[in-house]
């Protein structure tokens, strides 16, 4: 990298306060989230008003930015709630009455991005990848409207990338998913989902049909199902691998990407975490020397293994790519841990409190993820219940548990992780 390579923006998306404060303390400058409306992730847990509050002044105090989506496809009945509610971001404040509003609003619709204008003149707008982003014209028309930043169409190569970057105001910012699912559908804006189930992808209500398993159907055979073999468990026409471009951040910062933004605002906060350290790690190392970059490949790798992914891909990076790099022929994640829970508190004796999330004994050897990048192997020598009744085991989801950990060095907000074969 040469001295005049600028430092980008990771930007890690988070579904509930706890994930966003995750994603702060493991190395996001950015974080992404919805509200309970005008997002396309209807599934997650969402943010309400207060909460919303309490997440932006969390990240603002720690020099991070919070962007709130508001990207669905509008009807017209959604016009007059959505009026209402950018004002209602507009005038956010935390308990203690501080300003809380978000740092910018991501937006596809014209007729959202008009009146989120009109109600907050000021608002920092970004324009979603659903706006089908994938030329300088483009860029240019948002630009020329007030957007401040445009998210690329996952169509895009580096190469169009470049010849965009190279047309358009050193002003305006070009932000592009570096890590995450991929879906199918042109640059995510999906009918299969409305189609089978009328639950429509564009208001944030995708069942996720490009995973699932598909057969061919003979007109004057109904019932009779026929196989499109790729192999012995059957066709994934529409499943794609994962994005995966942490081994190609050379290449990204070349391209004068101003924010590298990660998929995920359904995922857990091991996911954050994970993804947050390895590529906050990633970017620093690039910036430092190529060379030191390319020394800790294996780790970025090793790191990302373990939290949920589809076998990786580079999309359309380096090109249209066939069947053999992009399709999955399963339906199936895959992780090299397991995400057992998050520390909130320590006690004068040392043990820790935490909120459980998967099962696992006493005596098993975990991990404490350390947001430098630091893995701490320790054994839990002890589970408590809030009573202070021992267990043997922690078999109850979201428990409040108190646990004895050899040699200690869990503070507040580290995570817990164990390998599968613990």
């Amino acid at each position: 990298m040469n001295e005049n390579t600028k430092k980008p923006e990771l930007l890690i998306p988070a579904g509930s306060l706890e994930v966003l404060q995750t994603a702060v303390r493991y190395g996001a400058d950015a974080v992404y989230i919805g509200g309970e409306a005008f997002g396309l992730r209807a599934k997650a847990k969402n943010f309400d008003l207060a909460q919303m509050a309490e997440g932006i002044g969390f990240a603002r105090k720690r020099g991070v930015r919070v962007y709130v989506t508001a990207n669905i496809l509008a009807h017209n009945r959604d016009l007059p709630a959505a009026e209402i509610y950018f004002a209602q971001l507009r005038d956010l404040k935390t308990r203690a009455g501080e300003p809380a509003a978000p740092d910018a609003l991501i937006i596809s619709d014209p007729g959202m991005f008009i009146l989120a204008k009109k109600v907050w003149p000021g608002a920092e707008i970004h324009i979603s990848t659903q706006a089908n982003n994938i030329n300088y014209g483009t860029f240019l028309f948002w630009y020329g409207l007030g957007a401040k930043r445009v998210v690329c169409g996952r169509e895009l190569s580096l190469t169009e990338m470049r010849q965009i970057r190279e047309r358009i105001p050193a002003d305006m910012e070009m932000e592009s998913f570096i890590h995450g699912a991929m879906c199918i559908s042109y640059s995510g804006r999906c009918l299969l989902s409305s189609y089978f189930t009328g639950r429509d992808a564009n208001q944030g209500a995708c069942t996720h049909p490009c995973r699932w398993k598909y057969a061919v159907v003979e007109e004057t055979r109904p019932g009779e199902y026929y196989p499109v073999y790729e192999n012995e468990r059957g066709t994934y026409l529409f499943n794609s691998k994962d994005l995966c471009m942490v081994g190609h951040i050379p290449d990204l910062l070349d391209t004068g990407i101003d924010s590298f933004k990660v998929e995920g605002r359904m995922k857990n906060a091991l996911y954050a975490a994970t993804v947050a350290r390895t590529y906050r790690r990633a970017i620093d190392d690039c910036l430092k020397s190529v060379e030191t970059y390319r020394a800790h490949l294996g780790w970025y790798r090793r790191e990302i293994a373990k939290c949920t992914y589809r076998p990786p891909t580079t999309g359309f990076y380096y090109g249209k790519p066939d069947e053999t790099t992009q399709i999955y022929d399963n339906s199936t994640y895959q992780s090299d841990a397991v995400y057992l829970g998050i520390v909130y508190e320590k006690d004068a004796a040392g043990r820790v409190r935490i909120e459980q999330r998967n099962k696992f004994c006493t005596g098993d050897r975990i991990e404490i993820m350390k947001p430098d990048g630091r893995d701490i192997a320790v054994v839990v020598e002890k589970i408590e219940d809030g009573e202070g009744r021992q267990m043997e085991s922690a078999p109850h989801p979201k428990q409040v548990l108190w646990l004895t950990l050899s040699g200690g060095g869990a503070e507040c907000f580290d995570l817990l992780r164990t390998g599968k074969g613990r």
